[in-house]
């Protein structure tokens, strides 16, 4: 089962930048997306469809050409989860969760923290979201949380840790929430097969960032440790330059 995460940064952007040939080449089971931007009846559906994923799901923001995800899948799911029941997260249409068997795939997008309001925000939405995912687990044991979460764990996981340390995103009350839902039953399944630094997921339009290579590494494949035996690889495909992410791919073993 091969699980694409992408955080698209506008998926009509994408889809003008060749993100359809893209995925129809890169041919993932189930992809998640964050950073849609856009809501359902603005998409033309039959492009997705032609791709192969005939099953959709697409979770918008209330406030139009904001946030958003979905879940694209070859297969139909037994059942879809549109948000997490906790309102002021659902406004901003950042979780959407598919169940397949007995795994539960869901695509979520953390919030940055560009100033000091949505800082408060985004830790009170880490605080809520562990909770949230502390009672979902009695239900549904095996879940892949995948997407961009905006946070550095570690100091291999940004190109310039030092200079970043006061930085949303790399403060160190983020990278030990990170850390901590990991010790509550998650794997970073990157990190499970590849302990190299200078793997980032996104990198700034600035300063030619990219090319560079300076980057950060926001966007993660988290894997519940009963998943542990299933996992085959997991991997950055840096190749793809629709965004200012790149999307990350996690692999089972069926």
């Amino acid at each position: 089962m091969k699980i694409v995460s992408y955080n698209v940064n506008g998926i009509r952007a994408a889809i003008n930048k060749g993100f359809i040939d893209w995925l129809t080449a890169t041919d993932p089971d189930v992809i998640c997306l964050q950073e849609i931007k856009a809501l359902k009846e603005q998409l033309d559906l039959s492009l997705f469809e032609e791709a192969g994923y005939s099953y959709n799901y697409w979770y918008s923001a209330q406030k139009k050409g904001y946030s958003g995800v979905a879940i694209l899948s070859k297969t139909e799911p037994d059942n879809v989860t549109y948000g997490t029941g906790i309102d002021y997260m659902d406004f901003e249409g950042r979780n959407i969760r598919a169940d397949f068997g007995d795994i539960s795939i869901m695509s979520m997008y953390l919030p940055s923290g560009t100033n000091l309001a949505r800082l408060d925000f985004k830790l009170k939405y880490m605080d809520d979201f562990q909770k949230y995912i502390n009672e979902l687990k009695k239900d549904k044991p095996n879940i892949i949380v995948v997407g961009d979460y905006n946070i550095c764990h570690e100091a291999i996981d940004i190109h310039d840790p030092v200079r970043n340390k006061n930085v949303s995103g790399f403060l160190p009350v983020e990278r030990e929430w990170i850390g901590n839902f990991m010790e509550s039953g998650f794997i970073d399944s990157f990190r499970h097969f590849n302990k190299e630094p200078h793997n980032y997921s996104w990198w700034s339009y600035r300063a030619n960032a990219r090319n560079n290579n300076k980057g950060w590494r926001l966007d993660y494949g988290m894997v519940s440790k009963t998943l542990e035996n299933r996992l085959k690889r997991a991997v950055i495909l840096k190749e793809a330059k629709h965004s200012d992410h790149c999307p990350i791919l996690v692999e089972l073993k069926n």
